[in-house]
């Protein structure tokens, strides 16, 4: 049995069709943190989410996968690995389910299937000054 905090008559999603309602970035004032605000259709299966924030140049400089999410709404705070101030960042989200193989009893390598992606956004933020 799956335990959600959702109201009962909510009308939940299948997942191919579960979507990002929000997506909000919230640079913190000391430069080094991002807050990422999220929220989803309601789902019957629960989705992985993954999180990756790029700089200027392209390159990663934070990223988080979320695992079957419990809830639609979720906040957190992402760290960004040496954050400039007063450049632009760019938030890449991805919604997505997998299905993996059951375990066996035997040592057979099996392909894992590549993942369903059901919904992409991407975000461009600017990190604040900071005050001196």
């Amino acid at each position: 049995m799956d335990f959600f905090l959702q109201p009962p008559d909510e009308h939940r999603l299948p997942p191919e069709e579960v979507r990002l309602r929000e997506l909000r970035i919230i640079p913190h004032s000391h430069g080094n943190k991002v807050k990422i605000s999220l929220e989803l259709h309601p789902f019957k299966k629960r989705p992985n989410i993954e999180v990756t924030i790029f700089d200027a140049s392209g390159k990663e400089v934070a990223h988080t996968n979320i695992l079957e999410a419990m809830q639609p709404k979720m906040e957190f705070i992402m760290h960004i690995r040496t954050p400039v101030p007063g450049s632009q960042y760019r938030v890449e989200t991805c919604v997505y389910y997998q299905k993996l193989p059951e375990p066996s009893e035997t040592q057979v390598e099996v392909p894992i299937p590549e993942p369903m992606i059901v919904d992409r956004r991407e975000v461009i933020f600017v990190l604040p000054l900071l005050d001196t």
